[in-house]
């Protein structure tokens, strides 16, 4: 007897085999329908998949440049997200150009319709996106603008305006005075830093009484790295230092522990941006003379409806474009218009949500809030 001898072999000749047959194949068909329909309703994962929405994907840089974007940009994101019933993802790429494009790639497997990121060079930016674009996914360039990139919108603030606020406050801190300045910019690889260079050097190089004595920016945006870069360039100016632009508050109170270290904090003025607690309470304590203040609520509202639309397949209403050289192109963009915060006018981020009154005014700071009238 061979292996095969004992097989069932059904008696087609016969009536009864051909139902048999027949009955098995209707049996054979049922379970494969019934099989792609589970795996259908298992890949969709989308909660808008009934009102014809996409999906949103949007990537921060890190948690280190600046307490925003985990502290104020994701909360805002949620909610605008939330509230509009879209189905979304945020995840945080850490400062990683590697992790950003390993995040994109699973955000688009994923069937992310809409991918916006806050980009950590443009190298990196623009290849997630053209990736993004090859699967049909719409992007989006959230605050920082994707040089060399294809983004269909960019999304931030007016960013030349912010340097120009930075600058003017410098100037208004100085009183006139004849003065030593030094630049601590933002990291080179941020289209944003060199804007906001760029716009405080508007202003500052048309002041007469301000020379500029050292310039230098830090990489990543990265505080510790901005300690030891102000301290280098504070003694090569033997100290002669008057003034500093410092593009954010965390550069802000790197240069501040170095004019606490030669014990002249409080008399050199020093910018910064993103009004976070750190900042407002120095200014507060007469350390740093200002900050600009950009509502994250805001940004994050004009992204969501930026995303949403595009998610929808609609045109979403752009106020202006911003030029990328690098590409070739003008970019539609929607730009927000950033404050100036002094001493003066805290209560501007108090009653814009910006941060809490109670956080910034707590301990040593709550009688300095009310000498300022916060």
């Amino acid at each position: 007897m061979t292996g095969h001898a004992d097989r069932y072999r059904p008696p087609t000749n016969s009536s009864t085999g051909r139902e048999l047959v027949r009955r098995l194949r209707i049996l054979s068909v049922g379970v494969i329908i019934g099989v792609g329909l589970a795996l259908t309703a298992c890949s969709s994962g989308s909660d808008s998949s009934d009102s014809g929405a996409g999906k949103v994907g949007v990537i921060l840089p890190d948690t280190k440049s600046s307490v925003r974007w985990e502290s104020k940009d994701r909360p805002a994101l949620e909610a605008a997200f939330q509230d509009a019933g879209v189905d979304y993802t945020i995840q945080n790429a850490e400062g990683s150009a590697d992790t950003m494009a390993t995040i994109a790639d699973g955000m688009i497997a994923d069937g992310v319709t809409v991918l916006a990121i806050v980009n950590l060079d443009s190298d990196s930016g623009a290849s997630i996106q053209q990736k993004a674009a090859t699967q049909g996914v719409k992007t989006i360039d959230y605050d920082r603008l994707t040089l060399g990139g294809s983004a269909d919108v960019y999304v931030s603030f007016d960013n030349t305006k912010v340097g120009e606020l930075q600058g003017q406050g410098l100037v208004d801190c100085l009183g006139g005075r004849p003065a030593n300045v030094v630049f601590l910019n933002g990291s080179p690889t941020d289209n944003n830093a060199t804007l906001f260079s760029d716009g405080a050097h508007s202003v500052i190089d048309a002041t007469p009484t301000v020379t500029i004595v050292g310039e230098q920016s830090v990489p990543d945006w990265d505080n510790d790295k901005a300690v030891t870069i102000f301290e280098q360039l504070y003694t090569a100016a033997d100290g002669r230092v008057d003034g500093v632009y410092a593009a954010n508050d965390g550069l802000a109170g790197s240069v501040i522990s170095i004019l606490e270290k030669n014990k002249r904090a409080g008399q050199v003025p020093v910018t910064g941006q993103d009004a976070t607690v750190e900042g407002l309470q120095n200014i507060l304590a007469g350390s740093q003379c200002m900050t600009v203040y950009k509502s994250a609520t805001e940004e994050a509202n004009a992204l969501a409806d930026v995303a949403i639309a595009l998610a929808n397949g609609e045109q979403p209403n752009t106020t202006s474009t911003s030029r990328d050289d690098t590409g070739g192109r003008d970019v539609p963009s929607v730009l927000l218009t950033p404050k100036s915060i002094t001493k003066d006018n805290l209560n501007v981020v108090f009653d814009d949500g910006g941060q809490s009154k109670d956080e910034v005014c707590s301990g040593q700071f709550a009688s300095l809030c009310t000498e300022a009238g916060a």
